[in-house]
């Protein structure tokens, strides 16, 4: 299996990203922001948290096995429940820091009968997966997932996947963890949208399915699928969100178009546009759920320097997203890429002027998110970031990451947490930071990238079994 690491490492090894985001000249930080450290805000029952610099991170002691499927973790809150609603959770925070998981279907012409397990969806994964994520102190899991209804007409429900995110669900609940439920295909929208410009390595041109952006009854059938998925889940006791769509990308796959006042000049108001097909599935929901959440990103990957085009989706109750992995350049690059580094000295943004790298340049870029959320009196969240674990530093590029996720106060998710199925673990771990930054290392061992996500990740204190949930007002 290629992940979407596959997609984004693409970019930057042939040179497609040189027509991508251009962030320009980055944005002043807006006060509030520390350099160093910062206090979070506390919601009702939480006590605010000094934000920590790298060097007073203690050493950890990390699993580096899983605890037993059997076992649900033991919530290090003994207080009564907290009643909270869902939206509480999104408010104020961070409350919520966990990671990706990823699956998607199984194609057993390309994928063959083992890489990632029997389908028909993959790879597979097990409770002591969950177990391990929640001991190291995550409590909210992405599930970035094929959507319910299938991609081709006639749109049906897809019964095999709608089981699958029950158990993924049912796992989740078993680990004390939250989940996000957020679908990466649909009507008119294939999992080969991730993989644009890979056709003829490992893959042909007709398992590509962009539709839904040209197509009405493809459109339709996407609001129906999450009108479904929000009756059916709206009483969840561990959903806390809808992610409509993983990364919209109408600009890439039907006009290569990376130019924000481009793409809106032209495309704009059109079925091209994921904005009027946002607010028409967050309508849809708002029609049968009216408490769970609604997060959307916009369009071009849900990139930050796309998110001041992402429009209001007219209901209440909605967080809007992005990803982070800029600079493309330093996060994605293959072991041994000699010149960028964290910090460093490089061109960030494509324009072939060499700029400064570090937590300043990311506090600029960062301050976007705090803008929009500013300017439209919203809630945002990074439900992706994440750093190939051999660049160089990349534990001080997550900490310092992280550490302004606190100060802006935006829940996060890394990419990814992965399988621990054999054969997919041991070929896709470019992100696993379990292995530590050796590129030659294939096995889970105590490691600086695994300790600043677990010293990030340890000051969640709400968790499904220590929360009762309420309607927002």
């Amino acid at each position: 299996m290629k992940s979407l690491l596959s997609f984004c490492a693409l970019l930057c090894l042939v040179g497609i990203a040189c027509q991508a985001l251009s962030p320009g000249a980055p944005q002043a930080i807006p006060s509030g922001i520390p350099a160093t450290t910062s206090t979070s805000q506390a919601a009702p029952g939480e006590t605010p948290i000094p934000q920590t610099s790298l060097t007073q991170i203690a050493t950890l002691d990390i699993p580096t096995t899983a605890p037993k499927p059997t076992l649900r973790p033991t919530s290090t809150n003994d207080r009564p429940a907290t009643s909270l609603s869902k939206w509480d959770l999104w408010l104020d925070g961070p409350h919520l820091r966990g990671a990706n998981v990823y699956q998607r279907h199984v194609y057993p012409e390309l994928d063959g009968p083992t890489y990632l397990g029997p389908g028909p969806l993959g790879p597979p994964f097990t409770q002591a997966d969950f177990n391990q994520l929640a001991s190291l102190g995550a409590n909210y899991i992405n599930l970035s997932h094929p959507g319910l209804f299938a991609e081709k007409p006639p749109y049906e429900l897809d019964q095999a996947v709608q089981d699958n995110l029950d158990r993924l669900l049912a796992m989740a609940e078993q680990a004390d963890l939250f989940a996000v439920i957020s679908f990466r295909t649909g009507p008119g929208r294939s999992e080969f949208t991730f993989f644009w410009g890979e056709d003829g390595d490992w893959f042909t041109k007709d398992y590509y399915n962009d539709s839904v952006w040209k197509d009405p009854e493809a459109q339709d059938a996407w609001v129906e699928m999450w009108r479904y998925t929000a009756e059916r889940y709206k009483d969840n006791p561990v959903v806390v969100g809808y992610d409509l769509m993983v990364e919209p990308n109408s600009n890439e796959v039907w006009f290569d178009e990376w130019d924000q006042e481009a793409f809106y000049a032209r495309h704009g108001g059109s079925s091209y546009d994921w904005n009027p097909l946002a607010r028409r599935i967050s309508q849809a929901i708002r029609q049968v759920d009216e408490q769970t959440p609604i997060l959307a990103g916009g369009n071009s990957y849900s990139s930050l320097d796309w998110l001041p085009y992402l429009q209001d989706t007219g209901q209440p109750r909605t967080v809007y997203t992005f990803h982070q992995y800029e600079p493309h350049a330093y996060t994605h690059q293959e072991p041994g890429t000699p010149g960028f580094t964290y910090p460093g000295h490089f061109d960030t943004n494509w324009d072939e002027v060499p700029d400064d790298f570090d937590r300043d340049w990311l506090e600029q870029y960062l301050s976007t998110a705090q803008e929009f959320s500013v300017t439209h009196n919203a809630p945002v969240a990074a439900n992706e970031f994440g750093v190939m674990r051999w660049a160089p530093s990349a534990a001080d590029y997550l900490h310092d990451l992280m550490d302004i996720f606190e100060a802006i106060q935006l829940n996060y998710a890394i990419w990814e947490w992965n399988t621990t199925w054999p054969e997919h673990a041991a070929d896709n771990d470019a992100f696993n930071y379990l292995h530590g930054p050796d590129p030659s290392h294939h096995a889970a061992l105590e490691n600086d990238l695994v300790q600043i996500l677990r010293s990030f990740w340890e000051r969640n204190q709400y968790r499904p079994s220590n929360v009762e949930f309420v309607p927002a007002p």
